[in-house]
């Protein structure tokens, strides 16, 4: 099954930023979710790669930007006013067009964390 590859995760203080690279392989769409310890994996944004259709969770939204460089075939998440709740291991992964349905299987993931 296709598997993206994640990474830029890091540390960085409250309040700071950080981006994420995903590359893929498919001209599909690219969604990013996370998975803080204990918790399950949320959904957090998804990007249609066909007409740039973006969607995110109000938990997110405002904060965290998707943007793509095409010739890299590269999904960018920019997070800005991060917090200690986004510290979590972050994925991205293939998806339909249509922004709900998952295709693929997981990555690695990247640790993002957030300091108080």
């Amino acid at each position: 099954q296709v598997q993206l590859e994640e990474s830029g995760g890091g540390l960085v203080q409250a309040g700071g930023s950080l981006s994420l690279s995903c590359k893929y392989s498919e001209e599909s769409a690219v969604g990013w979710f996370r998975q803080a310890a204990g918790q399950e994996r949320e959904f957090v944004s998804a990007i249609n790669l066909h007409g740039g259709t973006t969607r995110y969770s109000d938990s997110v939204k405002g904060r965290f930007t998707n943007s793509r460089d095409n010739a890299r075939k590269t999904i960018y998440l920019q997070m800005n006013c991060l917090r200690p709740e986004d510290t979590a291991v972050y994925y991205c992964r293939l998806m339909s067009t249509t922004l709900n349905i998952r295709l693929g299987s997981w990555g690695q993931g990247t640790q993002v964390t957030v300091s108080s």
